[in-house]
């Protein structure tokens, strides 16, 4: 079964070219624009991963990635181009689960990728609600 991926870009280019790359992977892609059509695409869909760009008009990559960790788990890959230490480390701090600077191979986002999602399991778990064990004898 492939994976559900979002990418959140404003640059059109750019989120079809990882939709084109990703799919030659396995993937299922879905692009979003803008920040808010994709915390739209979450309130009825979960991604086994995200790929959020930093840079973006109106609601930047911190405060998408703020917004989506008020919801959700699914892991969070930041591609910038910022190289930034302090930035980094806030976006991290924020939520994000791993930091990517462009350009980067194409092999090594993949393998990026393919490691958080093995991590989660591919699995969505909603930080809100409570993980009750159970055992039995």
């Amino acid at each position: 079964m492939a994976n559900d991926v979002l990418i959140i870009d404003d640059d059109k280019g750019i989120t079809d070219l990882l939709t084109m790359l990703l799919k030659n992977h396995g993937f299922n892609t879905t692009a979003a624009n803008t920040a808010a059509d994709g915390l739209e695409y979450m309130k009825e869909n979960t991604p086994d991963l995200i790929i959020l760009d930093m840079i973006m008009p109106n609601m930047n990559g911190w405060e998408t990635c703020k917004a989506i960790r008020a919801v959700s788990n699914v892991p969070i890959l930041i591609l910038s181009p910022l190289d930034d230490p302090r930035m980094i480390a806030s976006i991290l701090d924020a939520g994000a689960d791993d930091f990517l600077i462009k350009p980067v191979p194409s092999s090594v986002l993949v393998a990026h990728m393919k490691k958080l999602i093995r991590r989660t399991g591919g699995l969505e778990i909603n930080p809100l609600q409570p993980i009750q064990a159970q055992y039995h004898d």
